[in-house]
């Protein structure tokens, strides 16, 4: 029997669509009925916890013989995920409805990056430059934190601190009970084990509880009047002095024994073969406090000229020229494999892998080289004129400005620009953290002025001569306050994007 329709028989392709939407129209109703039974009842099936863990190296560079070089991943059931990912939203909305959050953990939340946490430490880090201060910059780093995770610790942290009961406490009760893993390799299986300990890596609920699992450590932090920031479990302390004022690392040796002491409660354990320290500011009055850091609280600290932070190379003189010069290594050697295959490439495939492997790495966390020298730049900039030449096919005597423009590409200055702008654009509309809010202050003119409704924003005083001026909290009010009012005033994100873009090319190419 051939179908028909008003207009006709139906074609093949028509039949299959029809038949796959009735399809998942049943599956779709099956899922949600299950998902809410799970819910309403506080139970979480057997099967949804069971893990397939495949390890993975850390770094290509590791050894592939040593175990400690593998990071263990969970591979869940789909549905599994799709009921977590549920609740996640769930449970998001009440910590951000309540104010619960941890103000300075960025991981895992809306909004949030390893670049919007970078901006912050950065920001603060050059204003107290700026003042004629130093910084003492310690990066923690705990020893398989996810995996050793208390389950009896975590379900009162979610009753007391975050307020969860009744069937909805049940219901995590559910989830971290009777947990079973097996690890899969080569085609073989272990036996099934037991997980009484640690929340899954590569679930999506995961993450959030090892977060409401540090929830603790901020208060403790404060109390000694430390600066910190998370990143789901790195951590960063810094503090700030004057340079005779070096008595001040007292508190952050207390604060130092005050975190290893509740780590120990907690089943965390602190690494101090990879705990760094680096003090940032003049070099004279650096050398000052070096001498006396060697160790905090028993932790020897090594002391280092850069040390990697978040994926950044912080150096002691804040210039990320360390970080440069890495970026431009790494990007030349994939610039050089991706040359030797661009004969067999098409154009599309040729532009992923270029996307992929360079402009990427020029664009992550561009914003903290804001207000760098041109000299800093310039070597960012060869490597995009190089990759744009390789895409292109073009040699090195012709002119660069009209091929980068023919691609659509902005240069790196103004990729940069756009990083700072588009930053500005999220915490004056609401969609940034709330740490970043604190940076950007808007203009109110004492009297009635026409520019009190052109958007404007503060700008603070700084000594340009110091790095003051290179901060997110000076260079973003510097150039939102050059925008035309058109696009400062854009309803959404999307259109503020376009209209950005189309100025900075204008205004770069022009």
């Amino acid at each position: 029997m051939t179908s028909t329709s008003a207009t006709g028989p139906l074609s093949a392709s028509t039949k299959c669509v029809c038949f796959w939407n009735c399809v998942l129209s049943l599956i779709n109703s099956s899922i949600l009925n299950m998902i809410n039974l799970s819910l309403i009842i506080g139970y979480v099936p057997q099967a949804f916890k069971v893990a397939v863990v495949k390890p993975l190296l850390k770094k290509p560079s590791l050894d592939p013989a040593v175990l400690a070089n593998y990071r263990p991943i969970s591979n869940l059931p789909f549905i599994s995920k799709i009921l977590e990912r549920v609740v996640v939203k769930q449970l998001t909305d009440h910590l951000q409805r309540n104010g619960l959050f941890e103000a300075f953990q960025s991981g895992f939340r809306a909004h949030h990056s390893t670049e919007t946490a970078l901006v912050k430490v950065t920001n603060d880090l050059l204003m107290a430059s700026d003042s004629g201060l130093i910084s003492v910059l310690v990066l923690l780093d705990l020893s398989a934190a996810f995996d050793t995770v208390d389950h009896n610790i975590l379900l009162a942290r979610l009753e007391h601190a975050v307020g969860i009961t009744g069937t909805a406490l049940q219901w995590f009760v559910s989830y971290l009970s009777n947990r079973l893993q097996f690890v899969h390799v080569n085609g073989e299986s272990s036996s099934h084990t037991e997980v009484n300990y640690g929340v899954p890596q590569g679930s999506v609920l995961g993450p959030i509880l090892f977060t409401l699992y540090m929830l603790p450590l901020g208060s403790i932090i404060r109390r000694h009047s430390i600066n910190f920031h998370c990143y789901a479990d790195d951590m960063q302390l810094y503090l700030s002095m004057k340079p005779g004022n070096t008595h001040q690392l007292v508190k952050l040796q207390e604060c130092l024994k005050d975190i290893k002491t509740w780590m120990a409660a907690n089943f965390l354990l602190l690494n101090s073969d990879q705990t760094e320290v680096i003090v940032l500011g003049p070099e004279n009055l650096r050398n000052m406090v070096s001498k006396q850091i060697l160790t905090l609280d028993g932790i020897t600290l090594v002391s280092s000229n850069a040390v990697r932070n978040l994926g950044v190379i912080f150096d002691q003189d804040m210039s990320f020229n360390a970080h440069i010069k890495q970026i431009c290594k790494t990007a030349f050697f994939h610039l050089r494999n991706i040359s030797k295959i661009r004969n067999i490439l098409s154009q599309s495939d040729a532009e992923k892998l270029v996307h992929a492997f360079i402009t990427s790495r020029l664009d992550y966390c561009n914003s903290l080289l804001s207000g760098c020298p041109k000299n800093s730049l310039k070597s960012l900039q060869l490597i995009q004129n190089a990759a744009a030449r390789v895409l292109t096919g073009t040699r090195k005597r012709e002119q660069i400005s009209p091929l980068l423009a023919s691609l659509h590409w902005l240069p790196v200055k103004s990729r940069i620009e756009f990083k700072i702008l588009l930053l500005t654009y999220k915490v004056l509309n609401n969609q940034a953290p709330s740490y970043l809010n604190d940076l950007v202050v808007p203009y109110h003119p004492i009297r009635a002025l026409r520019s009190c409704t052109a958007g404007l924003l503060v700008v603070p005083r700084v000594f340009k001569s110091r790095m003051g001026g290179r901060a997110f909290s000076f260079q973003a009010p510097l150039l939102w306050n050059q925008l035309p009012v058109w696009i400062r005033e854009t309803d959404t994100i999307s259109t503020f994007k376009i209209r950005l873009k189309t100025f900075l090319f204008a205004k770069a190419y022009s």
